[in-house]
């Protein structure tokens, strides 16, 4: 028998007894291409890629880059499932500082 529990307040939820719902998250990367100008055309850009491959070469590839894709999976119970959908991004929850006027 699988094992559920709600992944925000850790409640056990039983398969048979317990309603359960699933919250899927998709992160990727976008690009928005800049507009292409007569100049960029008329540009030769092999010189500067060829300098970008002699780097990496020499530097290796950079162990902090940011996967583009990404996708993530939570199961909820119905009390955290509501809580997500009034707040999905919980800005609610999020810490706010009340700075004094020094």
């Amino acid at each position: 028998m699988q094992h559920f529990t709600c992944d925000l307040c850790g409640k056990e939820l039983r398969p048979q007894e317990d309603q359960r719902y699933v919250v899927t998250i998709e992160a990727h990367a976008v690009h928005d291409p800049a507009e292409i100008t007569e100049a960029d055309l008329d540009e030769d850009h092999m010189e500067a890629v060829s300098q970008l491959l002699r780097e990496e070469e020499e530097n290796g590839l950079d162990s902090e880059l940011i996967e583009p894709h990404k996708r993530f999976r939570f199961d909820l119970c119905p009390e955290c499932h509501k809580r997500y959908l009034r707040d999905p991004l919980a800005r609610d929850h999020s810490q706010k500082f009340d700075f004094s006027k020094n």
